[in-house]
């Protein structure tokens, strides 16, 4: 009964900012990890931002400084804010989840982000 959606993605201009949204189910934040990724065409998925048990984060390199994992509990929701976007961020974003003890992953469908000027 997993079930994750995005949204939140847009076109935008570079130093811009979006904030994505994964509306969660089925999923206890406090216990579980959950994660963004993205994917640029040819390219592998990579990650950029997780959050652990709801607690500790940890980021991409090249994200470092401009995003922010954080989860509502209350609205079982979980959030990639994005600021001072550049060109190479463009990608689709996927909102991830690895339930505790479990080697499956949960993928939402996926948000597109654009960054052009």
């Amino acid at each position: 009964q997993v079930q994750l959606v995005e949204s939140g993605g847009g076109s935008v201009q570079p130093g811009g900012s979006l904030r994505l949204s994964c509306a969660a189910s089925g999923i206890i934040f406090s216990i579980d990890t959950m994660g963004w990724y993205r994917q640029a065409p040819g390219k592998q998925r990579e990650l950029v931002a997780a959050i652990i048990g709801g607690g500790s984060t940890m980021y991409a390199d090249s994200v470092k400084g401009r995003c922010t994992i954080s989860t509502d509990n209350a609205k079982d929701t979980v959030y990639l804010q994005m600021n001072n976007l550049k060109p190479e961020d463009t990608a689709v974003y996927y909102c991830q989840c690895r339930r505790l003890l479990s080697t499956r992953d949960y993928w939402g469908q996926g948000t597109q982000v654009t960054v052009s000027s």
